[in-house]
């Protein structure tokens, strides 16, 4: 390239030797953090306290997030996801879930409920979003989702406890102490839990469980709680026996039972029937007696 200098004394012109090319390559990354740095040197801050100053201004930001539950509005954004991801990078990832207080018959079906995969940016997750979920799981009667940085997802559950399984209108399901349906509860793997048929049996108050559970004797022998008319209980035994209980004062019934089988050994005897619904009377009946009223579920 030629140039034309236009001299102090005279109007001669002279050749000027080519410009030198600047290279259009960018910098390496090291090299540009390096200038960024050496600019703030420039600026006033010595290259460390501006990397130290960074620092502070992404933990600021992350404990912002932590606080305030997530809500933060760059969460919608491209911004975010990146802010995320390099928390990420810094070890802010989820590489741990720990299910506290569930059975192993729960645990599996809360953690598929969280809907977190391993490396998830931890301060990203939703806790609020994550506790709905697992208390969606049948299993789970409450529930509390906490992080504990930099790296676990811990959830703790208070679980429902199955009592019994009941069969009515042809559907079987497992069902806990307030009458509550264990969706993802298999019956066939609680075979050891009383049977308990009928239409309403589930919407009892439970106590019968109670006072079963408390005698081995009736609980070992039991075959399956039978609800009448929705609104008291026979109890089937293995022997084909029907214990019939009063709509009210179960518990009185179960006292004059324990009498029984005390002095007389009832449980044990080849009976059709032990009539307990009439206060202070006791109706017992054998085996072979015709008995059309004998069927389960009759009043």
């Amino acid at each position: 390239m030629v140039a034309l200098v236009r001299g102090r004394g005279n109007r001669n012109t002279r050749s000027r030797a080519p410009a030198p090319v600047i290279s259009a390559k960018p910098k390496p990354k090291s090299a540009a953090r390096g200038t960024k740095l050496k600019g703030a040197g420039r600026a006033g801050l010595p290259p460390r306290i501006a990397l130290i100053a960074a620092s502070g201004a992404v933990a600021l930001c992350a404990g912002l997030i932590l606080f305030t539950g997530d809500r933060l509005s760059l969460v919608q954004t491209g911004a975010g996801r990146s802010f995320y991801a390099a928390l990420g990078a810094m070890g802010f990832e989820m590489t741990s879930l720990q299910v506290a207080g569930a059975s192993p018959f729960a645990t599996d079906d809360i953690v598929a409920a969280t809907g977190m995969k391993k490396h998830d940016p931890i301060l990203g997750v939703d806790l609020a979003a994550v506790r709905g979920r697992v208390l969606q799981v049948g299993w789970v009667d409450s529930a509390t989702v906490t992080r504990n940085l930099p790296n676990t997802l811990v959830i703790r559950v208070v679980e429902r406890t199955p009592v019994a399984v009941w069969q009515t209108g042809g559907r079987v399901g497992v069902i806990d102490a307030h009458g509550r349906v264990i969706r993802e509860a298999d019956p066939a793997e609680f075979s050891q839990l009383p049977l308990v048929v009928g239409a309403g049996a589930n919407a009892s108050d439970g106590s019968v469980f109670a006072l079963i559970r408390a005698r081995p004797r009736l609980a070992e022998r039991l075959e399956a709680l039978v609800r009448v008319d929705e609104r008291r209980w026979d109890i089937r035994l293995k022997s084909g026996a029907i214990i019939q209980l009063p709509a009210t004062n179960e518990a009185g019934a179960m006292i004059t039972l324990d009498q029984l089988d005390q002095g007389q050994g009832v449980l044990d005897l080849a009976l059709g029937r032990i009539d307990l619904r009439s206060p202070g009377m006791v109706v017992v009946r054998q085996r072979d007696a015709a008995d059309p009223a004998s069927t389960p579920g009759s009043a």
